[in-house]
């Protein structure tokens, strides 16, 4: 099985490419970014908005991990770019090709201006409230995977990214955290999930108070929690005010930045 990574060389791809490393698989790294292939990988260079290229990284796929793309707040002609085109360009490959199965890594910036229930979980499909021009990118992901799903009958997953790396830094991660071991695990999950679905990327954490449910419902199970990482953070930071924009909103202090400003 032959799987393309777009944006392979970032910070996440780094982290879950050996967490996704499988005996019969081969990892199709694509990037802009230098990229060095590692056993049960190949690499290759491609402009998410380049047609040509695209169609080029996507020969003999079976399946796209969609991480490409900018990744922070910029201005809005570099974001339509990459996040935008190279997003349409890159599902548009996919169909030619006749790859079935894609998994687009959207951001919870697609949601930033959602406040925490009084009660329950914030569901995965929660209408969009992009915080930033790079959230209504991922707002536009999210329609492009639902198109492509209900015109062409590809199979799509889009995940709301939380927050991953290594060890929550912060106490609003202590909420929106997702380890790159379960980030792996979801994305196995969505490699092999029919139909369309929007999920929340984030793991098994005490304050989480975004929902697993959809996750679940295609096979994902976390298994890892942010509580682990607290004590320190609490110490230094004291515990999160549930009132504060920062821990009310899904987008945190991204809610409260000038729009368009790089970040």
């Amino acid at each position: 099985m032959r799987i393309l990574m777009t944006g392979a060389a970032g910070q996440v791809g780094t982290l879950l490419r050996p967490r996704l490393a499988r005996p019969g698989r081969l990892l199709r790294l694509s990037d802009l970014a230098p990229v060095s292939p590692g056993p049960g990988e190949e690499s290759v260079s491609a402009d998410l908005a380049d047609p040509a290229a695209m169609a080029t990284a996507m020969k003999g796929v079976d399946a796209v991990i969609h991480l490409g793309g900018q990744s922070r707040e910029h201005p809005w002609a570099d974001i339509v770019r990459a996040n935008l085109d190279g997003t349409q360009v890159l599902l548009q490959a996919a169909l030619a090709e006749g790859v079935r199965q894609v998994v687009l890594v959207g951001s919870h910036h697609a949601a930033g201006f959602h406040s925490r229930p009084a009660s329950g979980d914030l569901p995965a499909t929660a209408f969009p409230r992009p915080d930033t021009l790079y959230g209504v990118s991922k707002v536009a992901m999210e329609a492009l995977g639902s198109l492509y799903h209900d015109r062409f009958g590809m199979n799509v997953v889009t995940v709301r990214l939380g927050t991953c790396n290594p060890g929550s830094v912060d106490t609003r991660g202590l909420a929106t955290w997702i380890s790159p071991d379960d980030c792996a695990r979801l994305l196995e999950a969505a490699l092999t999930a029919t139909g369309h679905h929007v999920v929340w990327g984030v793991s098994a954490n005490t304050r989480r108070w975004w929902s697993l449910e959809e996750g679940r419902a295609i096979g994902y199970e976390p298994q890892d929690d942010s509580e682990a990482h607290a004590g320190p953070l609490i110490a230094e930071y004291g515990e999160p005010d549930p009132a504060d924009p920062v821990h009310r909103r899904v987008g945190g202090m991204f809610c409260l930045r000038p729009l368009g400003e790089a970040w």
